[in-house]
């Protein structure tokens, strides 16, 4: 099923940029773990439209509702449903663009697909399906914190040709991270990235970018071999983002230019347990976690939708000089790092439970 994630922990979202709203199903979370909206709506605001004047000037409070599977604040073991309601539609923005696929959008390919597509706001392809990844992923990240004291936090590492220095992330906060509303905790390059964010939308342009993100306390153990190991996992569940287009995991294309003998991260004694020296793996070996943090990079494009002049072509065949309306974020790093923190939470909540399964039989 193409809307629905997961193995033991199965999330499933619906609704479109433009309906009357979006949401998740999510399905295997224990029961008797205490939840509550509160819990969730901290992601949700960091996501939300209408942060700053380098997001979207769409203005959506997206307060989440939790509709079932929790009782006096306690999940019961049954699924979750979860909504936050589109306040903020304007389909008429897109009225001229119905007969003119956007350029390196979904709507030429969703036509192809289906004969059919949503027309306003790019339908089921709009980065506003995430809410419900964010949502069903903040209990996630609930579970395995209170769980397995499991820690994950995602920065902006890079905007369009600026990179932040690389960083280890081993003792930053999300308190840190969102300092700027660029969400770079690098202060030698944040100002640059803010800027040349600014001048991408003043000119009707649009800027790519890379999110770093390290998972911090996750024990040795988890992942399968073969066909679902964790970075399998995790690069399928980045990749499904919407505007990814690179995951790099570890020391990742760096590590191709390394001899063996300084890519291979050595075992050391770390108190009461095996660690390793280096982490070029990335804390993964054999798609099974090592016990060291996992750390990866996923690539953005810069957003398609732009109101930059565009010559281009119809479904008709005509030429067509494309000025696209509608409200979109100049670069979606800033706003996409709650999303992969809290996609990374399914993945490692979803294969700690597949981890727990085995040791109870």
């Amino acid at each position: 099923m193409s809307s629905t994630l997961g193995t033991l922990l199965k999330i499933s979202t619906f609704g479109e940029s433009h309906c009357k709203g979006v949401g998740a199903i999510v399905d295997g979370i224990p029961p008797r773990m205490t939840l509550r909206e509160e819990d969730i709506q901290p992601q949700l605001d960091r996501r939300r439209p209408g942060q700053s004047i380098i997001s979207t000037p769409r203005q959506e409070k997206d307060t989440v509702t939790i509709l079932s599977g929790v009782e006096n604040g306690v999940t019961l073991g049954t699924p979750i449903g979860l909504l936050v309601s589109n306040r903020d539609q304007r389909p008429g923005d897109y009225k001229e663009m119905n007969n003119v696929p956007r350029p390196s959008h979904a709507d030429f390919t969703y036509e192809m697909k289906y004969g059919i597509r949503a027309s306003s706001g790019g339908g089921r392809s709009s980065a506003r399906e995430t809410i419900g990844r964010v949502a069903a992923g903040a209990i996630a990240e609930k579970f395995l914190h209170e769980t397995y004291g499991v820690d994950i936090i995602s920065w902006v590492s890079a905007v369009g040709s600026l990179d932040a220095t690389d960083m280890t992330g081993n003792n930053l906060t999300r308190q840190e991270v969102d300092q700027t509303d660029v969400r770079c905790p690098d202060k030698t390059v944040v100002e640059g990235m803010h800027e040349a964010i600014v001048s991408a939308r003043d000119t009707g342009d649009s800027l790519g970018g890379v999110l770093t993100c390290i998972c911090r306390n996750v024990p040795a153990g988890w992942g399968e071999p073969i066909f679902d190991k964790m970075e399998a996992r995790l690069a399928h569940a980045m990749l499904s983002l919407p505007a990814t287009k690179g995951f790099e995991i570890g020391a990742g294309f760096e590590g191709t230019k390394m001899k063996g003998s300084e890519h291979n991260d050595p075992f050391i004694k770390k108190e009461s347990r095996l660690g390793t020296v280096t982490n070029h793996s990335g804390g993964i070996q054999g798609g099974i976690t090592n016990g060291e943090p996992i750390i990866f990079r996923v690539a953005f494009k810069p957003p398609a939708t732009i109101r930059k002049a565009q010559k281009t072509t119809g479904f008709e065949g005509q030429s067509v000089t494309l000025e696209a309306k509608g409200r979109h974020d100049p670069c979606v790093v800033p706003r996409a790092v709650p999303i992969v923190e809290t996609m990374t939470a399914l993945v490692l909540a979803d294969l700690a439970l597949r981890q727990q399964a085995k040791r109870t039989r």
